[in-house]
């Protein structure tokens, strides 16, 4: 059970990151006029580009299982900063907004932990890492 329960950590982990690169593509003016608006004018289009890239690579590791240690890395990378830039909850002076980008400053930083607890644990039984891993003891034992 523990090890269909990893599949689905880093399955459900990796959709958020995937969904928001597939969003970001898709939105691409959108989102580079949000990252202005947050004060991101430096290389815009540069900055934009890799974190699609960071979410796109990250999310496709972690979901196969594969490298999902430096996978996770990569994600926490791009979503550490993202999260105290976007949800800066402390500066907001309507309470209203304030208590949103809260919680949505709290989910950010769960994300976060559960990406820390996958370099803990590791990929799991249903990984391609571990699939690897078998062919390899399995062509050194002929």
């Amino acid at each position: 059970m523990k090890d269909i329960l990893d599949f689905l950590g880093r399955f459900f982990l990796s959709f958020i990151f995937l969904y928001e690169a597939y969003d970001s593509i898709v939105f691409y003016s959108k989102t580079k006029l949000r990252m202005e608006e947050f004060g991101l004018v430096w290389q815009t289009d540069i900055l934009l580009v890799f974190s699609i890239i960071l979410m796109v690579v990250g999310g496709v590791f972690l979901i196969l299982g594969y490298r999902s240690s430096l996978a996770s890395i990569l994600l926490l990378i791009y979503w550490i900063p993202l999260t105290f830039i976007l949800y800066s909850f402390w500066f907001e002076p309507d309470v209203e907004v304030r208590r949103f980008l809260a919680v949505m400053f709290m989910r950010n930083i769960a994300i976060a932990g559960g990406l820390l607890l996958v370099i803990v644990n590791g990929s799991g039984k249903y990984s391609l890492k571990r699939l690897i891993d078998r062919r390899r003891i399995n062509v050194r034992d002929i």
